[in-house]
């Protein structure tokens, strides 16, 4: 079992209070999480404020940072710790472009670049973006144009694609990422998203689900994947989870309630996920709670506990909280 932390590049206001953390401290956590033992850290992706937020902050726009920039600058402060995106949100890149600055980053990096994509959780956002040419624009074929451009673009030597949304004629993509196939991963808990993960990804990362829905999509995935011609086994089921710890569940779900995430939660809420399942369903908890949460994962077939965020009122705060789960859960996790 592996597990990361996700780093607060789009979640201020949405998560965390704002100001929150700057471009020094994304270096300094990472640099933490490297000593730690951590396998990566991950970047969230937003441009601009969503309507919830600018309602809970009144004139006070959040600070959000750009994913695969500050993977590149933590990339050069670092060794050992892989770098990953939790989510790219594919239907605001441009393909060609996107390929390309993966691809860079895993040069730079020794091959340390994972990308995860996704749909974005916010069509507010999207609309902010693109304006009047995404009015009508359907997010999901977006998504499916976009994973088959980059699945040309990572993988031929010269490559071009016509279709709705994106077009490129006689690309040649060099040089290849370093890493053999890429590490796409796919976010989205959805069974489009499923179908997604089982016929491009290297990963698949969901947000958080009820357990026995979680499991069943597992099985649904190696299944499809299977009967794609791919071996199974080689998709890493990658599920994102918020962590919180403290000496007893009950301090620990009091501590829970009490963040800026439970916003977060309803604001997301049309996705269909049963808020009343969010304590158990996430690594909240005493150690010995979430370690038998986590025993539970690994059985259903979890390979990492991806992208884990800690909510907190501080940089200090959700620290502290990387380094309680560092030495109290995952390091008595049996390897």
């Amino acid at each position: 079992m592996k597990f990361s932390v996700c780093l607060s590049t789009g979640f201020e206001g949405v998560m965390y209070p704002i100001p929150f953390a700057g471009p020094e401290d994304f270096i300094r956590q990472a640099q933490l999480c490297e000593r730690l033992g951590y396998d990566s850290v991950w970047g969230n992706d937003h441009i601009t404020t969503q309507d919830y937020v600018r309602d809970l902050f009144p004139g006070r726009p959040p600070n959000f940072y750009e994913p695969l920039v500050v993977l590149a600058a933590i990339g050069a402060a670092t060794k050992r710790l892989k770098l990953g995106t939790a989510l790219t949100v594919l239907p605001m890149r441009d393909p060609v472009y996107l390929a390309k600055q993966a691809i860079t980053l895993d040069q730079m990096s020794n091959g340390r670049f994972i990308m995860a994509v996704g749909l974005g959780a916010y069509r507010e956002e999207f609309l902010a973006w693109g304006g009047s040419r995404a009015a009508k624009a359907r997010r999901g074929d977006m998504m499916d144009e976009g994973l088959e451009a980059l699945e040309l673009l990572f993988n031929e030597k010269s490559c071009s694609y016509e279709g709705k949304y994106y077009t490129f004629k006689d690309v040649e993509m060099f040089p290849k990422s370093t890493v053999q196939p890429f590490p796409l991963y796919i976010g989205g808990h959805n069974l489009e998203a499923v179908e997604r993960a089982a016929r491009y990804g290297q990963g698949w990362l969901p947000g958080w689900r009820p357990l026995a829905e979680m499991e069943q999509r597992i099985a649904d995935l190696k299944v499809r994947a299977a009967k794609l011609g791919r071996n199974p086994s080689e998709i890493e089921i990658a599920p994102q989870f918020s962590v919180t710890v403290d000496k007893t569940l009950e301090a620990a779900e009091k501590r829970y309630m009490e963040s800026g995430l439970v916003a977060h939660r309803v604001s997301l809420s049309y996705t269909g996920r049963d808020l009343s399942h969010q304590v158990v369903a996430n690594l909240v908890g005493s150690p010995d709670v979430i370690l038998e949460k986590i025993d539970k994962l690994r059985s259903i077939g979890v390979d990492h506990c991806s992208a884990l965020m800690f909510p907190a009122d501080s940089v200090a705060e959700m620290n502290e909280q990387i380094e309680w789960f560092a030495s109290d859960v995952m390091a008595k996790v049996p390897k």
